[in-house]
């Protein structure tokens, strides 16, 4: 059986595999080999067109697994036939703190006291505390719930909205009557037909004046022009690890508001995260080679399912 992985230093972490497989490395740069056409097992590298574009020319191709949470960047191209597989909670912990020191950046003025240190400016300004806050997960699932384990200790109280009621969650109707209560809204959704532009110009406007956008999902979930202008009137603060569109263009205002903290797209990455996902990959080869059920199957149309507005949780898009 030939597998093929992108040419990454994690890899030696996916273990020793059965002596029926032949591993090989997609290269980083230039055309893909022509050999690649005989993969039955494709670990491509996020967001690679190349690879993508090649999709159906792989006729021995069975399962595609990604090195991602989110899928929606491969799915509709997954061929009929072909199982793909996410890689659901690799990525929760680095998420989960990327989120919590955003929070933290926004309250304590870490960032606005950075920029006068670099011009030697002494200009105090007050910083809040977040015990007392209350924060809403919008995409509660397994990141979601350790961004929560990661706030209760600060005194945070927590609310998540998933996409069905359950015993930890609210369901996705419940969001509208909750979003002008929060201090915090952290947005953890991937983007589908149901999701993108879910925060339009009536929705931000629900949040409360002074609240926090956090988006650690996908930029496309937010409407970026109604979310530009809120955050230029100051009503807004946002931390905003994606955009839309990605990368975000150099003359967007976003770049320069002092009330917005953009990163680019590495909330979910770190050296561990990747190490957890090349065991996954290696786990998820010895399972198929011995025939066992394979882990985070994605449902067909990237695991939308009863047309929910809020599908499982955010399924991190990280490279």
């Amino acid at each position: 059986m030939e597998v093929w992985l992108p040419d990454n230093s994690a890899r030696v972490s996916v273990g020793e595999l059965p002596e029926s497989v032949e591993v090989h490395l997609i290269p980083r740069n230039g055309a893909l080999p022509p050999e690649i056409e005989a993969a039955e097992f494709l670990v491509p590298p996020f967001g690679s067109r190349r690879v993508i574009e090649a999709l159906p020319r792989l006729s021995a191709l069975r399962v595609v697994q990604v090195n991602s949470a989110g899928v929606d960047w491969i799915a509709p191209s997954i061929p009929e036939g072909v199982t793909l597989c996410s890689a659901r909670g690799t990525r929760d912990t680095p998420v989960a703190e990327w989120v919590v020191g955003a929070i933290l950046d926004s309250y304590k003025r870490l960032s606005r006291f950075r920029r006068q240190q670099e011009q030697a400016q002494w200009a105090p300004h007050m910083p809040r505390e977040l015990a007392g806050s209350k924060a809403l997960i919008v995409g509660h699932g397994s990141i979601g719930r350790a961004v929560e384990a990661r706030l209760r200790p600060f005194g945070v109280e927590v609310t998540g909205v998933a996409s069905r009621p359950r015993g930890d969650a609210h369901g996705a109707d419940a969001a509208d009557d909750l979003l002008p209560h929060a201090d915090i809204v952290i947005v953890l959704l991937p983007a589908t037909p149901q999701t993108i532009g879910l925060f339009d110009k009536q929705r931000l406007a629900k949040l409360k004046t002074g609240a926090l956008l956090i988006n650690a999902g996908r930029g496309a979930v937010i409407d970026t022009h109604a979310l530009t202008a809120e955050l230029e009137s100051g009503r807004l603060d946002a931390a905003l690890d994606v955009t839309d569109p990605e990368p975000l263009p150099p003359d967007s205002p976003l770049w320069s508001l002092p009330n917005v903290l953009l990163t680019p797209h590495v909330a979910g990455d770190s050296p561990d995260a990747d190490q957890r996902i090349y065991e996954l990959i290696g786990n998820q080869i010895r399972r198929y080679v011995e025939g066992r059920p394979l882990l985070n199957v994605v449902p067909p149309r990237g695991g939308i399912r009863n047309g929910a507005a809020f599908p499982h949780e955010k399924e991190r898009s990280c490279r």
